[in-house]
């Protein structure tokens, strides 16, 4: 069986309900959005060259980029496995309640704990979609217990171990182009 998981940021959402207008971006911009994902400590010579573009151009570009917010931080990718025992993983989370007091308190309770990477709301069949990081499965679950102590509003969840990583790759920017300009 295969499911698929969709991902669509609220604020994306908000933005067509409310009218608000998103940043208008060339087949340039998407390249240097690009490069960027894949090579974030790219020297903007470098970057300007692969564009083609002169470096101010391509500084400005940037610069209006980060501005608009479509940047919003460089950072680098650790090999986590070759520092310490770890495990990943990810977690269906459902609460009791589903009014809005409880899902704000749910997302302020899981802000609290380093151990989640990552947590996306969902619609569908369950709230929401952690990602966890910790040392062994005895962590985890010290973690989730917590959770439950915190009264967070979980009131069943659902765990998956990962047992190895099977892609990570960029986000596919060029695909957000219409057909005319790709």
């Amino acid at each position: 069986m295969i499911t698929t998981i969709m991902t669509i940021d609220k604020s994306d959402l908000r933005s067509h309900e409310t009218g608000m207008s998103f940043v208008k971006l060339d087949k340039r911009d998407i390249a240097v959005l690009s490069i960027l994902s894949r090579e974030g400590r790219i020297a903007k010579s470098a970057l300007a060259d692969k564009v083609h573009l002169s470096p101010t151009a391509c500084g400005e570009r940037l610069a209006r980029l980060e501005a608009a917010g479509i940047i919003t931080g460089y950072q680098a990718h650790i090999a986590l496995r070759r520092i310490a025992p770890h495990v990943t993983v990810f977690v269906q989370a459902e609460l009791g309640n589903h009014r809005a007091e409880a899902f704000q308190r749910f997302e302020a309770v899981i802000a609290q704990h380093d151990e989640i990477v990552q947590c996306w709301a969902l619609g569908g069949g369950f709230d929401y979609l952690l990602q966890v990081v910790t040392r062994d499965i005895d962590s985890y679950q010290r973690l989730m217990d917590a959770l439950l102590d915190q009264q967070a509003g979980l009131t069943r969840y659902f765990t998956y171990v990962v047992t190895k990583s099977v892609k990570s790759a960029p986000l596919p920017l060029s695909l957000l182009l219409p057909e005319d300009e790709s």
